[in-house]
């Protein structure tokens, strides 16, 4: 199921992509698509919804940042061999996490704020949400992962 949210800024609602590419409204489901509101049960749930049966979402409806209220945002960078080499860097042995802000979430086709006092961006970010439930040192074998969203932004 794809899910994103779709409205003006700050007045979004959740909803989905049904099997026709339709935006359907599901804010009569889920109040938002949040910490607090997405998890294995909810998506057990929404997966039980005939979508098609659901009000139509008009198509050129602004598509707003993929979740609101979100955690730690921590990143991954050089993590694969092939960006390492465009930074001309050497792929790390370990990975190199670090920390970013939430306020960088945003539509798709939103502006992307530029801190000020910034030289340099990098030219492109992808960002993935997991859902799932809360945890603490999980064996790599143990991991169930679901992706809800991959942003990709060309700046």
């Amino acid at each position: 199921m794809k899910l994103l949210r779709l409205g003006n800024v700050g007045k979004e609602i959740p909803a989905a992509v049904d099997k026709n590419g339709k935006f359907r409204n599901l804010s009569s489901h889920i109040k938002d698509l949040n910490p607090e509101t997405i998890n294995f049960e909810t998506l057990k749930d929404l997966k039980k919804i005939d979508l098609e049966n659901l009000d139509e979402i008009d198509q050129n409806t602004r598509i707003g940042s993929c979740i609101t209220k979100p955690g730690n945002f921590f990143a991954i960078g050089l993590n694969y061999t092939e960006h390492a080499k465009e930074t001309g860097a050497e792929p790390p042995k370990n990975p190199v996490l670090f920390n970013k802000s939430v306020h960088c979430i945003v539509g798709p086709n939103d502006n992307v704020v530029i801190p000020k006092g910034s030289e340099k961006l990098d030219h492109e970010v992808e960002i993935a949400f997991v859902i799932g439930k809360k945890a603490k040192k999980v064996k790599e074998e143990e991991l169930k992962i679901i992706f809800l969203v991959t942003v990709f932004v060309t700046i």
